[in-house]
């Protein structure tokens, strides 16, 4: 692979898609340089399960055909997590029971996806039913780190951000219901939203964003910067009639002065379980970059968030096993180890009766409004993203400054802002001791992406996307 192809790949989606209209480079070229980087190196990474050279460059000569070009999106290759429909790509969710599952038709936000122009490389990998924070299954294995083969890029939309921080993909499209996009984004050093449920349609994700999970769930784009997160926000959201949890709002951008205006409370911790000393410099950093550019950041802990995120563990834990029973039963060799540690997880509580099911919906909404009202001081919350860094292969628990901190504790951080529905963009700012990414997350209330958006704008500026080792040849 050549240098300027190797330098084409890894440039922001932005910047690929203005030498596309300028003329610089076509469509075919493009896909070619990125058909090259997913040769060299997915077979190490094992991000893109479901890829195909040939139909790729048929598309891109298509592409390259149409006068003029259409769409916003046009020409840029990106990639989609196989959870979500993508018309004749595998749509397995890391499941045996699923192996072979292809779609006719496409998630409405795949459909927005090709209507924009954008190029489908292929479908990534995720663990089995997306129930981990690990992205490995018994259909395709597990996905490499593409900063430490070692190590995990997170879950569930690992693949996904495997694929988009090694140049494989321009961007794409994950799905978080507990941290999907924005765990693995701080794993891998690149940038990602979760947005307000609703505002990106869900409609053909697997499992559909229904019951609780229309609250916690929510399909996210993933992109080496925020300008390109914003793009894939701005491109694809936008209300689909057919969905009754997805508002009727526009994109609006937010100047400087209106988001200078929003004061933001931070946080280096949650007061129970710790994060890494990197970590904290990592949020420090990213405070006082925002500072510099003229806003308000007071310390401020919300403190409602144990409250939250026990009530996370209830919806995601708890209903998760209970939903997946019926489709599971009688076929539990077939399910993959990590698929099963997630059920024993799930086991240690004693299953939620009627009664409880119902107090656990109410008090859904009750402890929203809480939290809501604590953030009316503080609009814009910045806090970390995990209290570790991109953890190996397996591993489960980690011991910080004295304390032991077991798996789904590390990531609480992300959990808290599902429960609330509230939109949260993720962005790389530090380095671990092993040299590792760190991500800061920017939280808004409910229904302001674009806040979020704007203000992680600022902080990517100032720090931003570093390719990982691997992605040079």
């Amino acid at each position: 692979m050549s240098d300027a192809a190797n330098e084409l790949v890894l440039q922001p989606a932005v910047q690929q898609l203005e030498r596309l209209r300028s003329g610089r480079v076509s469509v075919a070229e493009l896909a070619e340089a990125h058909i090259r980087q997913i040769e060299r190196l997915n077979p190490q990474l094992n991000a893109i399960v479901d890829f195909d050279a040939e139909r790729v460059c048929a598309q891109a000569q298509q592409f390259d055909a149409m006068r003029p070009p259409h769409g916003a999106l046009h020409g840029l290759p990106v990639t989609v997590k196989s959870s979500i429909a993508t018309a004749g790509y595998r749509y397995e969710i890391g499941s045996l029971l699923n192996k072979g599952e292809i779609p006719k038709e496409d998630a409405v936000v795949v459909a927005r996806l090709r209507a924009a122009g954008a190029l489908i490389l292929g479908t990534t990998n995720c663990p089995e039913f997306l129930m981990a924070y690990e992205t490995a299954n018994l259909l395709y294995g597990a996905t490499c780190n593409p900063w430490d083969l070692e190590r995990s890029p997170g879950g569930s939309s690992g693949g996904e951000s495997a694929a988009i921080a090694a140049g494989l993909s321009a961007g794409g499209l994950g799905s978080d219901s507990g941290g999907s996009v924005r765990q693995p984004a701080h794993a891998t050093g690149i940038c990602s939203l979760k947005p307000t449920p609703g505002r990106i349609p869900s409609r053909g994700h697997l499992p559909p964003c229904v019951g609780p999970f229309s609250t916690l769930g929510a399909i996210g784009p993933m992109a080496r910067t925020v300008a390109d997160v914003a793009l894939l926000f701005r491109t694809l959201g936008g209300q689909d009639p057919d969905e009754p949890g997805s508002p009727p709002m526009e994109y609006r951008e937010r100047s400087l002065a209106e988001l200078r205006r929003l004061p933001i409370g931070v946080f280096e911790d949650d007061g129970i379980v710790p994060v890494t000393p990197e970590t904290r410099s990592a949020v420090n950093a990213a405070a006082a970059v925002l500072r510099d550019a003229g806003f308000r950041v007071e310390p401020f802990r919300p403190g409602i968030l144990e409250l939250l995120r026990k009530l996370w563990w209830k919806l995601f834990v708890q209903c998760g096993a209970m939903f997946y029973a019926p489709a599971i039963r009688g076929k539990e060799r077939l399910l993959s180890p990590i698929f099963k540690e997630f059920l024993a997880i799930a086991a240690s509580a004693k299953p939620l009766d009627t009664s409880q099911l119902l107090d656990t919906w109410a008090e859904l909404d009750l402890l929203r409004a809480k939290a809501l009202a604590e953030m009316d001081e503080y609009s814009v919350l910045l806090c970390p993203v995990s209290s570790v860094p991109a953890f190996r292969h397996g591993e489960r628990a980690w011991t910080i400054d004295g304390c032991g901190v077991e798996y789904l504790d590390a990531m609480r951080y992300t959990q808290w802002f599902n429960v609330l529905a509230a939109p949260a963009a993720v962005v790389p700012v530090g380095r671990s001791h092993e040299g590792l990414p760190i991500g800061i997350q920017i939280v808004a209330r409910p229904y302001r992406d674009e806040v979020a958006l704007g203000i992680a704008a600022i902080v990517d500026d100032a720090f931003g996307y570093r390719p990982p080792p691997c992605a040079h040849p």
